[in-house]
C-alpha cells in the first residue's frame, strides 16, 4: 500500500491510500475555497457531567446533492470535488464542516457559573471507501476492506498522538433513515478532546471488573461467555466472532470482536486484519437480506481510550440498525431519548437466529 499526503486548496490535509505501490498523486486542488471554519464550542452540562459541541457552521454543510455534484466522487476535467484525483482507492481527508478541529476558536470561559466553555479541539476526518458512487461497503472486495482497515489504523495512531485527544472513534452511517446526507460510500473519524459518555461508562465497568477479578478483561470474558453459549453467535472464523449481545439495545445489533484482546485497530496483526473483511462482508450481506432491501445501519468501532490503563480495552465493531421490520423503524422516543433506557422489540436470540438463517 502507498500512502500519499497532499494539501487541499484551503489547507486541509488529504491522504491517498493506494493499493498500487507505483501510484502517483501530484494533481493540485484547483478550487477557490474559503478558509476552514474556526473550532466549534464545547459547553459543559453540569447536570449530567457531559460536554456538548455547538457547531453552528455545520448548518451550511452539503445536504443530499445529486449524483453529478457529489463532493466525494473523483474530480473530472469539468468538475472539481473534494478529491483532486480522477480516480482513487481509499481517501481520508479533513472534514470541511468539522465538529472538532485544531484551528483557533473561542477562548475558554463560562456561559454561566456552572457551564464552562472551551474550544472543541480535536479533528474530524472523512473516509471514502471507493471511487464508485453506486457501491456500498458490503459490495467491496475483501482486499479493499483490508485497505480501509489499514487507513483506519493509520489514522487512529496519528490522531491518538494529537495534543488533548482522549478518544478516536471510527464509524460509518448508512441510509437516510440514519441521517446520511451524502450517498457516496464513506465513513468518518472523530478525535474527541474528552471521553464520550459510552466510552467513559465502558471504561468504568472494565475497571470495576478488573478490580473484582484480579485484572481480567471484561469484554474478553463477555465474548468468551457468548461463544460458549452459542445461541446468539451469528458467524465466526479463526480470529473473529460476530454475535448479538445478550442485552442488545437495537432491533438488530451485532458485535464483531477479535478473539485476541487488542485495544485498538493498530493493535491487530496481519492475520486478524485479513480475517476481518470476509466475516464483515458476510454479515453486511445478511443484514441487507433481512428485509430484501439495503438496511440502514451505524457501524461503530469501539477502541480503548487513548490514555486508558493497559488491559482494560478490547477492540470491537458494533453494527446496529433502527429498522425493526420491513415497514417499521425503531424510534428513540420518551424512554430512550429522555432517560437513556432502551426497550428492544426483538429478543436478541431471535435476531441472531434470523441472521444465521440467512447464511
Amino acid at each position: 500500500m502507498r500512502r500519499t499526503s497532499v494539501k487541499l486548496a484551503d489547507g486541509r490535509e488529504l491522504i491517498y491510500f493506494d493499493e498500487r505501490s507505483d501510484a502517483v498523486r501530484e494533481g493540485p486542488d484547483r478550487r477557490d475555497l474559503p478558509p476552514p471554519p474556526p473550532a466549534s464550542q464545547l459547553r459543559y452540562d453540569p447536570l449530567v457531567d457531559e460536554w456538548v459541541a455547538i457547531a453552528a457552521h455545520r448548518q451550511s454543510r452539503i445536504f443530499l446533492p445529486p449524483t453529478d455534484q457529489c463532493p466525494l466522487c473523483p474530480s473530472t476535467p469539468d468538475r472539481h470535488s473534494e478529491i483532486p484525483a480522477y480516480d482513487y482507492d481509499v481517501v481520508v481527508f479533513e472534514n470541511r464542516f468539522p465538529s472538532f478541529s485544531d484551528r483557533p476558536g473561542d477562548p475558554p470561559g463560562q456561559v454561566t457559573p456552572y457551564t464552562a466553555l472551551r474550544p472543541a479541539a480535536g479533528r474530524c476526518e472523512v473516509v471514502c471507501f471507493t471511487a464508485d458512487h453506486h457501491a456500498s461497503f458490503g459490495t467491496l472486495a475483501p482486499a479493499r476492506v483490508r485497505t480501509v482497515l489499514e487507513a483506519l489504523a493509520d489514522r487512529t495512531a496519528a490522531l491518538s498522538g494529537l495534543p488533548g485527544v482522549e478518544q478516536v472513534f471510527c464509524f460509518e452511517n448508512r441510509g437516510v433513515e440514519i441521517g446520511v446526507t451524502l450517498h457516496h460510500p464513506h465513513g468518518q473519524i472523530y478525535a474527541y478532546p474528552f471521553l464520550p459518555p459510552r466510552s467513559r461508562a465502558m471504561l468504568t465497568a472494565a475497571q470495576r471488573h478488573a478490580e473484582r477479578t484480579g485484572g481480567r478483561n471484561l469484554y474478553a470474558d463477555v465474548l468468551a461467555a457468548e461463544r460458549a453459549a452459542g445461541d446468539r453467535v451469528v458467524a465466526e472464523n479463526e480470529h473473529w466472532t460476530a454475535y448479538v449481545p445478550a442485552a442488545a439495545r437495537w432491533p438488530f445489533e451485532v458485535h464483531l470482536a477479535p478473539h485476541r484482546p487488542v485495544p485498538d485497530i493498530p493493535g491487530l496483526d496481519d492475520a486478524e486484519r485479513d480475517a476481518f473483511g470476509p466475516l464483515y462482508l458476510d454479515l453486511l450481506r445478511r443484514l441487507d437480506a433481512l428485509f430484501d432491501r439495503p438496511l440502514p445501519y451505524i457501524s461503530a468501532w469501539h477502541q480503548a481510550p487513548v490514555h486508558a490503563a493497559p488491559g482494560l480495552g478490547h477492540l470491537h465493531l458494533q453494527v446496529f440498525s433502527i429498522r425493526r421490520a420491513a415497514d417499521k423503524l425503531k424510534y428513540l422516543a420518551g424512554s430512550e431519548s429522555a432517560m437513556g433506557v432502551f426497550i428492544n422489540d426483538i429478543p436478541p436470540e431471535r435476531a441472531a437466529q434470523m441472521l444465521r438463517d440467512l447464511a
